[in-house]
C-alpha cells in the first residue's frame, strides 16, 4: 500500500495525530448559508495538505469548498471506513484518497465515477504510466493518481565500496562483513503484513513472474514467481538477517539501521530524513541505488504505493468534485506535498524542478524505478489476495518454494472467486 508502504517524515507522525483528533468527520453534503457546495475530501493523515486545500479554496473563487476530514492512520481502518459509507450510499464523501490497492475494489463496486474526457485529459498528461496503471479498471480510468512511492536500497559506503546489483551478491556481501566482525545485517520487512507481499511482488516482478494473468482473473504463478520465492527463503535463512526479520515492519527496520546494525536496508524514502535527524554521522556514510535484481545483470523491478484520488458515485456534486481533485494533484502541489510531506510525485517533470534536488537527492533513483516498476495484482480481490499471500509467506524461513507455490496458486484462485477469506 501506499500502504504499508508510503513514506511520511518522522517529524510530521505528532502534528498528523494532533489533526486526527481534532478534524470532524461527519460529513455535511451541504454548502451552509452561502449556498457554496462543499467538498468532503477524505483522505489520510498528511501534514501539510490543509496548506494545499487552503490554496484550491482560493483557486476555486467560491465555486466549491474542500473541506478535508482526515482519516485514521491505519490503512485497514481507512478501507473500512469508506467502505461501510460508500455501501451505505452515503452522500458525505465527495472526493476520497484511495491506497492504489483499492482502486479496483471500489471501481467494481461502482462506488467511485470513471474519469472521463477533458478531467481524464488533464491528469493523464504527464503522470507516469506505473502509477496510472494503479489508477484504472477494464481499461477505464477511476483514479487520478496523487502521489507514488518506492523503496531503495540504502547501504553503507564506508562497509562496501559499490551497492549490488542481484540480491544473491547482496547476501554474499553481508556474509564477508559477517566474517570480518562488521556491521553486516539486510535488513528489510519480514512480517506477516502488506510488507512482507511487497517485498514478495518485487522479487516476482524483477523474476520476470507473474502473480496472476494480464486480466486479474486467473491465479499464475509461474517459474519467475517460484524463483522469488527461493530468493526469499535465501534470504532469510543465510544468516544475514535480523533476528527480528519474520516480524520486521518499516519503522523498527529503519531503527535498526539507523543504530548502525545493518550494512543494508531496503526501505521506502522516509528513512532518509530521518536518518539526517537522528544519526547524521551515520546519514553521511549512507548512499542509496536501486534494489538490486533476482538476476545479475536485470536491474530489480520495485512495487510502487501511493494515492489515488477517486470521486464518490454518490456525491452530489460530482463535477466540482473532479476540479478538486484535480487542484489536489496539480503539478505544483504535487511539488509542494513531495517537499513538505515526503511523497513522492507522480508527475514526471516534477522530479525536474531545481526545488526537489534538496529533499530529494535521490530522485533520480526514483525516477529509475517509478519509469519501469512493479505493480501489484490488479485485482478488486486484492485485500484477499494479500491477506493469504502474506499468511502461506510467513515466516520467509519455512517457504519450500515448488509447494508455496502451488499453495499460493490454489488460495489466490479461491480468493479471486471471493472463496476462504472474509473482505
Amino acid at each position: 500500500m501506499s500502504g504499508p508502504a508510503r513514506g511520511r517524515r518522522r517529524r510530521a507522525a505528532a502534528a498528523a495525530a494532533a489533526l486526527t483528533l481534532v478534524a470532524p468527520m461527519a460529513a455535511c453534503a451541504g454548502g451552509g448559508d452561502s449556498g457554496t457546495p462543499t467538498i468532503n475530501l477524505y483522505y489520510p493523515p498528511e501534514q501539510n495538505l490543509r496548506q494545499v486545500v487552503d490554496e484550491c479554496n482560493a483557486e476555486a473563487g467560491g465555486r466549491y469548498r474542500i473541506v478535508y476530514r482526515v482519516l485514521p492512520r491505519e490503512a485497514d481502518e481507512q478501507r473500512v471506513q469508506m467502505v461501510r459509507r460508500l455501501a451505505a450510499e452515503d452522500t458525505g464523501m465527495d472526493v476520497l484518497g484511495l491506497d492504489v490497492t483499492w482502486t479496483q475494489e471500489f471501481a467494481s463496486a461502482k462506488w467511485i465515477l470513471e474519469w472521463t474526457g477533458p478531467d481524464r485529459d488533464e491528469v493523464t498528461d504527464g503522470t507516469l504510466d506505473g502509477p496510472l496503471e494503479t489508477a484504472r479498471y477494464q481499461d477505464k480510468l477511476y483514479g487520478a493518481p496523487k502521489n507514488t512511492n518506492v523503496q531503495l536500497l540504502w547501504y553503507r559506503k564506508d562497509l562496501v565500496p559499490e551497492p549490488p546489483t542481484s540480491w544473491d551478491e547482496m547476501i554474499s556481501m553481508a556474509q564477508r562483513l559477517k566474517e570480518q566482525g562488521q556491521p553486516y545485517q539486510v535488513l528489510t520487512m519480514g512480517a506477516q503484513y502488506e510488507g512482507l507481499v511487497v517485498l514478495y511482488n518485487t522479487l516476482a516482478a524483477s523474476a520476470g513472474g507473474h502473480i496472476l494473468n494480464d486480466d486479474g482473473t486467473e491465479a499464475v504463478m509461474d517459474d519467475g514467481t517460484v524463483r522469488a520465492l527461493e530468493v526469499l527463503r535465501h534470504l532469510a535463512t543465510s544468516g544475514v538477517t535480523s533476528p527480528s526479520f519474520s516480524n520486521a515492519t518499516e519503522d523498527p527496520v529503519r531503527l535498526d539501521f539507523q543504530a548502525g546494525n545493518g550494512a543494508f536496508q531496503v526501505n521506502w524514502p522516509f528513512v532518509y530524513p530521518a536518518m539526517q535527524e537522528a544519526n547524521p554521522e551515520l546519514a553521511e556514510q549512507v548512499g542509496w541505488a536501486r534494489v538490486p535484481g533476482v538476476d545479475a545483470g536485470t536491474p530489480g523491478r520495485v512495487t510502487i504505493g501511493g494515492v489515488n484520488l477517486a470521486v464518490s458515485a454518490h456525491s452530489e456534486h460530482p463535477q466540482e468534485s473532479f476540479d478538486a481533485a484535480k487542484c489536489l494533484r496539480n503539478a505544483e502541489h504535487q511539488k509542494f506535498s513531495a517537499i513538505n510531506d515526503g511523497v513522492p510525485p507522480t508527475i514526471e517533470r516534477v522530479y525536474a524542478d531545481p526545488e526537489m534536488d534538496e529533499a530529494y537527492p535521490m530522485k533520480e533513483t526514483i525516477l529509475e524505478q517509478l519509469r519501469d516498476p512493479a505493480v501489484r495484482p490488479l485485482t478488486p480481490a486484492y485485500q484477499s489476495i494479500s491477506t493469504v499471500t502474506s499468511a502461506m509467506l510467513s515466516p520467509p524461513a519455512a517457504i519450500d518454494p515448488p509447494a508455496t507455490a502451488e499453495q499460493l496458486r490454489a488460495a489466490i484462485a479461491d480468493a479471486l472467486e471471493s472463496k476462504g477469506v472474509l473482505p
